[in-house]
């Protein structure tokens, strides 16, 4: 526990500092208010995923005392990141590195994670799909497209208080717990080492908004979620494939079926911003009827959108855990939870609001 301390404590005092030089000089990259995506009032600087970056640091310096072995493992981890977090950076301070260009870079790292650290699916669990892993080109290919697509998909779905943090941090405990279970240290302290990191940001950034985790830091977590997962099922042969994919099927889903509705029911390009994602539907049409008067100011703030999807990855996360040996009731619930999102998508945009969502 004391490398989720150290990474916490880190990130905690690291993520604050930045916020009193972005008040006192307004030095760093700041996200603007208005626009189709934008849900605050002022001017918020955007590169919280630096104090995550240096709350992981502490993590691997604290290791190094302890345990060289997996410190230099988990330091190769970061390294192999950097293409991922310094894409989405360049970014957040520019605002001129497009969706594609970031995607790039983090397959890039995805590549780097292969040469480092031997990180490459080698099965999905399917008959017959698995024997074109046989093929190291196909493995690799696979690989760094999946975990660019889980990026990219974190980063899709930063759009609320707290939502990209939590989000993270429940993924990365649920593949923590199953390293633990299996004993693989490493992906054990990467993982603890994330959560606590991400929590000394998500002080900050929920419920007040006072930062935000950024491009740098979606695709950095996304990154780490995707190249975990694909040391995790390579590693033990006993995790189903598919327990990684019902973790992630939330944030991968929103993107495929924002794929969908762009291109083929709206006729405009994926890569256009819209505010017809899940979240935004919630915030528009549930967390205004919920709140009334009384939670104007919090609605404002946007906060009282997250709980919303916390509860929707919820549904993924828990029966992941459960049943994370098991391939073929982790391909029911990835099956089941697309259902219950397209289902809950219909009735939101529809004005038909589920009532248990009304009255929370």
């Amino acid at each position: 526990m004391n490398v989720l301390l150290t990474a916490f404590l880190m990130s905690f005092f690291s993520v604050l500092c930045l916020i009193r030089l972005h008040r006192r000089y307004g030095c760093f990259a700041t996200d603007e208010w208005g626009g189709v995506q934008k849900f605050h009032r002022y001017r918020v600087t955007r590169i919280g995923g630096t104090g995550v970056v240096l709350g992981l640091v502490a993590a691997v310096v604290l290791l190094w005392l302890e345990n060289r072995g997996i410190a230099r493992e988990f330091a190769l981890l970061l390294v192999a990141g950097i293409p991922a977090f310094a894409g989405g950076l360049a970014e957040d301070v520019t605002k001129r590195v497009g969706v594609g260009a970031r995607l790039l870079l983090t397959m890039g790292a995805a590549a780097l994670g292969f040469w480092l650290l031997g990180a490459v699916l080698t099965r999905v669990d399917v008959p017959l799909v698995d024997d074109l892993f046989r093929y190291g080109p196909v493995a690799l290919a696979v690989t760094v497209v999946a975990v660019g697509g889980v990026a990219n998909a974190i980063n899709i779905i930063d759009g609320f208080n707290g939502l990209a943090g939590m989000v993270g941090v429940m993924i990365l405990s649920a593949l923590g717990y199953v390293a633990y279970v299996l004993g693989d240290h490493l992906l054990w302290n990467v993982c603890i080492a994330s959560v606590g990191a991400l929590l000394g940001f998500f002080v900050w950034n929920y419920p007040r908004g006072l930062i935000f985790l950024g491009d740098g830091g979606a695709y950095l977590v996304g990154f780490l979620i995707g190249e975990v997962s694909v040391l995790l099922v390579g590693r033990h042969a006993e995790v189903s494939a598919w327990f990684p994919m019902l973790l992630v099927v939330y944030p991968v889903f929103e993107t495929v079926f924002s794929i969908y509705r762009k291109k083929f029911v709206r006729g405009i390009s994926p890569g256009v911003p819209d505010g017809l994602h899940l979240h935004m539907l919630v915030f528009r049409r549930i967390v205004r009827w919920a709140g009334g008067r009384e939670a104007e100011v919090l609605v404002r703030r946007n906060s009282a959108t997250s709980p919303y999807l916390w509860l929707l990855c919820s549904a993924s996360v828990i029966p992941a855990v459960l049943f994370w040996r098991h391939t073929y009731v982790l391909m029911g619930f990835t099956l089941g939870f697309a259902v219950l999102y397209v289902w809950l998508y219909r009735r939101i945009v529809r004005f038909r609001t589920p009532g248990v969502l009304r009255r929370g």
